[in-house]
């Protein structure tokens, strides 16, 4: 299983979310001791309010130079690991994602 995975709306994406970090990024593709791999991200806005899936909303959205309104947090709410609907192209959304980490997967 990658990240993330092309669906007919566009793509899925599994992230892992640090809220309260020091720095904003993304970290890149990480296994989880489950096997499933997850997008890690980190944001510095806090885990309260919806404060910090806001973040990472703002912050996919910048780097994929997607819209806001094109991105759905669709599970995760109150959870580090999180699944996000990126609406659009779902092959072009997945070589974007595939450059940004540095992988094939």
């Amino acid at each position: 299983m990658t990240a993330w995975l092309v669906v007919p709306e566009g793509l899925r994406l599994f992230v892992r979310l640090q809220p309260g970090a020091r720095k904003v990024g993304i970290e890149g593709v990480e296994q989880l001791a489950d096997g499933s791999r997850v997008l890690k991200v980190k944001v510095t806005a806090p885990p309260e309010d919806g404060k910090a899936n806001s973040a990472l909303i703002s912050l996919l959205a910048k780097t994929l130079a997607l819209p806001k309104r094109d991105l759905d947090l669709i599970s995760g709410h109150k959870n580090r690991n999180k699944t996000v609907l990126l609406q659009g192209p779902g092959e072009e959304l997945r070589r974007k994602l595939e450059e940004l980490c540095g992988t094939g997967t």
